[in-house]
């Protein structure tokens, strides 16, 4: 039987796609332009700017897990999946939020001091991330649920970062209109820099975010259908339970790989406790806070890099991440065949060593100018590459331990967000300048930054990959002996 037949429709592929694309939009503009807005914009502190970054990625991490477990244990509401469920509330709390965050506080003017302006935002930055964290756990955990052979799963990743690609070009697109409309009503010679007059711009940019990911994610709940445990067998009996057997049969039918082979003693479930004494969940948690790094961080830092280093126009905030996104868009689509040729392992490192040629590129070349644009394809096509695996990676380890695998994919993402937010922090506290205009100190402050979140955390990520060619990730089922044919293995 071939991959199509195995696979899901294309609709439903299609409607589990955009399903995070609400998330995606917010999480490109939190990411990329969070820093712009409160320390070039609204004039906060470096070090209040990184606290707000700080804040919402510690709420991040904390609710993450939290949902994860919840999400395993809640059975939903009414005839809706958990998680469906967790994904509706999810959404409803990012709608809620996100237009406050890139705005100026209500009732705010040029006297009203920085500490109570950094009151306001914290409220509607903690409820937004307790709503992107409930809405990335719930959607992630629906792949192994959806799907259980191998290469569908690294499909269905692909699929789903195809439209993170799109949310994020769907963003600087219109970022770069915006600014556009803006500099052809505005004569004054400084519009190229950044200041308070660019309020109005970020303000429609995250309502017009709202707005087109709210479509998308009813889409989502509409074309996507979850079924709820148990639901087979009482609706079927043993007809529903040997129906779903015959189709686990079929899908490993002819797959070379299989992501787990049955033996014919079945594991027993891994509940969270177990998961945290496998050595495989931390080895893949190594790798996906090393990948999440390089991505979050290039993107946070590549905004101050072309304005404060290079000295590039503000359109180029829209442009440069525009063509970095497109790359990653590009190579998305080459995902699943190239993991099915050379294996995972492989594609990933080919994806670290695009980062790298980014890296040294940009160490090398100090004045890049329009060259930049080289550059970016590099890294947005090594970030694409490595994002996608390392999820796919994630998915295989949890294979068919589905009833915990939101705790496993809150876990992941709470390295991710601690790392991220502990590194902004640093950063912004090894600030050169204590100003709102950069000092010539800082120009090489942002040049020595994206060298190092880009070649130095590939590093570490390259040493996590290691270690899985080394040892191949096992899942050890509790009061079993580890068994090779009985171990999940990532190629």
């Amino acid at each position: 039987m071939s991959d199509t037949a195995r696979s899901l429709p294309a609709l439903h592929r299609l409607s589990y796609a955009v399903g995070h694309f609400l998330n995606d939009l917010c999480a490109s503009m939190w990411f990329t332009y969070l820093l712009v807005f409160y320390h070039s914009v609204l004039g906060f502190q470096n070090t209040y700017a990184g606290v707000l970054l700080l804040v919402g990625q510690i709420a991040d991490g904390i609710c993450t897990p939290l949902i994860g477990y919840e999400s395993d244990r809640a059975p939903g509401c009414g005839n809706y999946g958990k998680r469906k469920s967790w994904h509706l509330v999810g959404t409803l709390s990012v709608v809620m939020s996100f237009s406050f965050i890139f705005n100026q506080c209500l009732g705010c003017d040029s006297l009203t001091p920085q500490w109570a302006s950094l009151t306001y935002f914290i409220p509607f930055i903690i409820v937004f991330q307790f709503g992107w964290a409930a809405t990335q756990i719930s959607h992630l955990s629906l792949i192994p649920e959806l799907v259980t052979c191998e290469h569908a799963k690294v499909e269905l990743t692909a699929y789903r970062y195809a439209f993170t690609v799109i949310a994020n070009i769907t963003v600087y697109a219109v970022a770069y209109l915006l600014f556009h409309v803006q500099a052809g009503e505005d004569d004054n010679p400084l519009g190229d820099a950044l200041g308070p007059a660019d309020i109005p711009v970020f303000r429609n940019l995250a309502l017009i975010v709202l707005g087109i990911g709210a479509l998308f994610s009813l889409f989502f709940h509409l074309g996507i259908s979850e079924t709820r445990p148990g639901a087979g067998e009482e609706a079927g009996g043993e007809e529903g339970s040997s129906r779903r057997k015959r189709m686990e049969e079929e899908e490993e039918e002819g797959e070379r790989r299989p992501l787990l082979p049955r033996s014919n003693t079945s594991s027993s479930p891994l509940q969270w406790k177990c998961w945290l004494q496998q050595p495989s969940f931390y080895q893949v948690a190594l790798l996906y806070m090393s990948t999440r790094l390089i991505v979050n961080l290039s993107q946070t830092y590549i905004s101050m890099y072309l304005i404060n280093t290079l000295g590039l126009p503000k359109k180029f905030i829209a442009t440069i991440p525009l063509v970095m996104y497109v790359s990653g868009f590009l190579s998305s689509f080459i995902m699943k065949p190239v993991s099915k040729l050379i294996g995972k392992s492989l594609t990933y490192f080919m994806g670290l060593l695009l980062i790298m040629a980014f890296s040294y590129w940009v160490l090398l070349d100090n004045s890049m100018g329009q060259r930049v644009y080289g550059a970016a394809v590099l890294l947005g096509a090594g970030s694409a590459t490595i994002l996608v695996i390392s999820l796919a990676m994630t998915a295989e380890l949890i294979a068919d331990q589905t009833q915990s695998g939101a705790f496993v994919y809150g876990a992941m993402s709470f390295t991710d967000k601690l790392a991220n937010g502990a590194a902004v922090m640093i950063i912004q506290a090894l600030h050169p300048c204590h100003t709102v205009l950069c000092c010539p100190a800082c120009v090489w402050f942002y040049h020595n930054v994206m060298v190092i979140v880009t070649g130095g955390v590939a590093i570490v990520a390259a040493l996590a990959l290691c270690s899985i060619l080394i040892w191949p990730i096992r899942i050890r089922p509790r009061g079993l002996p580890v068994d090779s044919n009985d171990a999940a293995r990532i190629n």
